[in-house]
């Protein structure tokens, strides 16, 4: 099931390999933003349906493999009919997202790895949020890539000089995918009762430097930036598919795994579409732009930015 042991495969078959090459120039003309003319766009998808039964249509990637934009490029490149002028891109190139059991049994192994440390976190009951970050010292590669990425996205935030965001958004999401996920979805989605909580924790992220610009872009550029990126495309494509709201559903979610949404949800931080709580006293979360001025495709507009601001599964 994996893009790149399928794409081996697909390579050293003559027949296949001439397929898959065209799909290349597919993708290439597509990430270019070249026109494509009739004939060529009945190639594209004719070579598509050509694949048929071939591993690499059915093909996936892991979230913490090593060679991840490798593996989502050949994703993109199989699939690349799927994004013609559409936004909603439905499939999600990672395979398996997590389950709603094991987000909740990991935490009482957690909580005794806490009480077995109470002189470190006495006085914390009051401030979850700060909890959170004392488990996280527990652990060397927890604190470790934290201390990277505080420090990555506070040089200069806030004073003449911006800080680099590039740089900030790959070390957040270095720590969001090889640090384990009992530690990052505590420190992310701590329950706040008071303002202070809520401070630190829409500060999680530095938000100065990965969430806000001078400015509000329009939503419409943060998408365009994120379909330029694979990765970036990868995550809003797995927090479409797993965050899609229904409302004749109970629990709001169409896939009624909310586990999977959160999961979602922090895989989206340190890309061009990186969200983040919009205030110290909600839980609301939104992203770093608006709809205004966005002329005859504000309903598009209005559709990216709600599913973050009123998505009843998120």
């Amino acid at each position: 099931s994996d893009c790149i042991a399928a794409e081996q495969l697909c390579l050293s078959d003559s027949v296949c390999n001439a397929t898959y090459r065209i799909l290349e120039n597919c993708a290439l003309a597509k990430t270019r933003f070249l026109p494509l003319d009739h004939d060529s766009r009945v190639r594209c998808l004719n070579a598509e349906l050509d694949l048929g039964n071939s591993s690499l249509l059915h093909c996936k990637c892991h979230r913490r493999m090593k060679r991840q934009e490798h593996c989502l490029r050949i994703f993109w490149t199989v699939h690349s009919s799927m994004t013609d002028g559409y936004f909603n891109l439905e499939t999600s190139p990672y395979e398996n997202p997590a389950n709603e059991e094991h987000w909740k049994t990991d935490y009482n192994e957690l909580a005794a790895l806490v009480s077995g440390n109470g002189s470190q976190l006495a006085g914390d009951a009051t401030n979850p949020c700060l909890k959170a970050t004392h488990v996280c010292n527990l652990s060397k590669k927890c604190v470790r890539l934290r201390t990277d990425y505080a420090s990555i996205c506070t040089k200069g935030a806030g004073s003449e000089d911006t800080c680099d965001r590039r740089k900030c958004h790959r070390a957040l999401r270095n720590f969001f995918e090889k640090v384990p996920e009992d530690f990052t979805r505590r420190i992310l989605f701590c329950p706040c009762q008071d303002v202070l909580c809520g401070e630190r924790r829409r500060k999680t992220i530095v938000p100065e430097c990965s969430f806000q610009y001078n400015t509000k872009p329009n939503c419409l550029w943060l998408l365009d930036s994120c379909l330029e990126d694979h990765i970036c495309k990868s995550r809003l494509a797995d927090f479409q598919q797993n965050c899609q709201p229904a409302d004749t559903s109970p629990d709001g979610c169409s896939q009624h795994n909310h586990a999977a949404c959160l999961q979602a949800y922090m895989g989206m931080i340190g890309t061009p579409m990186t969200p983040n709580y919009v205030s110290n006293s909600s839980v609301e979360v939104s992203l770093w732009c608006t709809c205004e001025s966005s002329g005859n495709q504000k309903e598009k507009c209005d559709q990216i930015l709600g599913m973050f601001e009123s998505n009843k599964c998120l």
